[in-house]
Parts: structure tokens; sequence; C-alpha cells
């Protein structure tokens, strides 16, 4: 397995990223625990998750596998602030007082001195971007995190936030974690020429399409048991419709001529996009994960790069995984 540099650091991650928004809902500590020691058995060396994940409960479950387990310093732990984590009115959004009492309070349920990668996990346009970065630079200073990063900004937030670091010697982003996926391309347009110009990874979120992409789904409205439409509606449910579903089908139909699973495919055409450093897959048991881990040590062909050029055009897409972005005003129509 090769290792890929994020963005203009030295750090080094795997090209697959364990994302833990399951652990918790559907994973018990016992699976979690087999999960993530299976992930770095496997090589894959960084675990995304945020603080608001199960209210705090993916944090500490995943702290207590690394502290039970002395496999810490194996793992780059990337968490987010930014939503509501209180009934107060200054428990959220990316003022200096949320953000370092968030990470603070993060510190403690993952029972570590450090975070490798901090997050914004959305926008505030109500906080100037200064503060924002004026606090991620004193969490730095303090030893407290050691890169920073954002997810799901548009292209130009992402931009202005450089262009001032630069200028004024913020702390710099590193890295963005936007949505993408066969389904939803529209990051093509200025989020990763934006982010290659500039020398920032890509963690990208949701590349299964939350499953319709692997055969999850069968109906835009009868959703299966245990699926995150079915478990969550809302925006979830939202994002489940008859285009994707038929790309969906199409995607099965060519991973079978090339002898691999829809899942995998999914996920490989993610991983070798230009500009991307790695997906994030999220496993619910261990059987998920192993049957994704051959994916680390496959290449995407030009023929299969093609025919799936040919199902969703580059650039656009067939359903709205941006649809927690307010600021992404795109019809799909």
């Amino acid at each position: 397995m090769k290792y890929r540099l994020l963005g203009r650091t030295g750090l080094r991650i795997s090209p697959l990223c364990l994302g833990a928004g399951n652990f918790s809902e559907s994973t018990d500590q016992g699976e979690t625990d087999r999960i993530i020691n299976l992930a770095l058995d496997s090589g894959i060396n960084i675990v995304d998750m945020a603080d608001n994940y199960w209210e705090g409960e993916t944090e500490k479950l995943v702290g207590k596998v690394l502290k039970v387990s002395g496999r810490r310093q194996e793992v780059l732990i990337c968490t987010k602030g930014h939503y509501p984590m209180g009934d107060g009115p200054n428990d959220q959004a990316n003022s200096r007082h949320h953000l370092i009492e968030a990470c603070e309070n993060s510190l403690r349920r993952l029972q570590t001195d450090y975070i490798d990668l901090y997050l914004l996990h959305r926008r505030s346009p109500e906080v100037h971007i200064e503060e924002t970065l004026a606090a991620l630079t004193h969490l730095i200073a303090q030893g407290k995190v050691r890169y920073i990063g954002c997810s799901t900004h548009p292209a130009w937030a992402v931009a202005k936030a450089v262009v001032l670091s630069e200028m004024k010697g913020y702390a710099r982003f590193v890295v963005e974690q936007p949505p993408y996926n066969l389904l939803d391309r529209r990051i093509e347009n200025e989020l990763v020429p934006m982010c290659i110009e500039n020398d920032l990874g890509i963690i990208s979120w949701s590349p299964m399409a939350q499953g319709l992409l692997a055969g999850r789904y069968s109906s835009s409205s009868d959703y299966p048991d245990g699926s995150r439409a079915a478990r969550r509606g809302g925006f979830y449910a939202d994002r489940v419709n008859v285009a994707g579903l038929d790309v969906g089908i199409k995607l099965a139909e060519l991973a079978r001529s090339h002898s691999i699973s829809p899942a995998q495919l999914a996920v490989l055409w993610v991983k070798d996009q230009p500009g991307i450093t790695a997906p994030i897959i999220g496993p619910r048991t261990v059987e998920h994960l192993e049957h994704l881990i051959p994916v680390l040590d496959l290449d995407l062909s030009d023929d299969m790069r093609e025919a799936c050029d040919e199902l969703v055009s580059p650039g656009t897409a067939v359903t709205d995984f941006h649809n927690t972005a307010p600021w992404m005003k795109m019809s799909l129509d």
C-alpha cells in the first residue's frame, strides 16, 4: 500500500480513512474495538469523527479503544467542531469561545493530549473567519491540535481562509472534507482544482453514496431495514432518488464485469480521482471493513474510469449530497 502525503504537509495517510460515524449508534463497543484494530492491522492509519456524533459517544468509544489497546500513536485522529453541543447560545458555531471549549471537550472524551486533524464541521457565516483562524492557531500553539481544516465548505471560502492565513500568519488549512461520489461530482468544478492549486488535501465523505452505489437500496421510497434513510430519515432519505438508483444498477453491472463488487468499485473510483487523498469508509461491522480493505491495493483502470464518466458526467450530479450545505444552490432538475 502506498501512503499519500496530505496536501503540503509531511503527514502520510492511508488511501482509505476509517469513518467512525456508526460507532455507538449501530456499532457497539466490542465491534468498534474489532473494527479499529483490524483497520490498523491493515495499514489504515486515520480515523474520522466529530464531537456531535451521538452526543460525543463516538469520541468516547474511539478514545477507549485506543487507550486500552495502547495504539494511540499508530492513529491520526480527525475530529470536528461546530454543531451544537449544549443548549446555550454559545454552545455552537465557529467562534473562539465555542471552538476552544469544543476542542478541550473532545480531548477529554478521546483520552488524548492532542488531536492530529481538527476541522470546522461547517461554515459559520456570522462569525468572521479571522476569529475562527485565530482560535485554531491558538489551539495549535498550545499543542492541543497539530493540523487544521474544514468540511463541506465552498471553494471560495476555503481559498479566502488560505489567503488570510498566508497574509496574517494564522495557521493554514491543510485539508477539506467534502461529500464526493459518482452521484454527486460537483466538487470537480471548483473545489478540487482550488485544492490542487493550493496544496490542500481532500478527505472526502460518502464514497458509496450512503449505500446507493453498493446495492443497498432497491426503491426510492421503501427503504431497507437498518439503512440510514430508514433509521434517520431527513436529509438521508432525501438523497435516495430514482436517478441515483438507476446509476447504482449500472455501476453494479460494470463492477461485476471487472470481478469486483459495486461497493469496492464505488470506493475505488473516489480513491483514484484527481486531488483525492482518501475517501472515508464507515463500516458498521467487521465484515463490511474486510470487504473494503482490498481497495487499498487496487488501481482504477482507464476503461473503468471512462465507463463511470459515461454514467455521470464529470462535474455534474444526479443526487444531492450537499443537502447539509445551505450555500449549494445548484438545482439537479
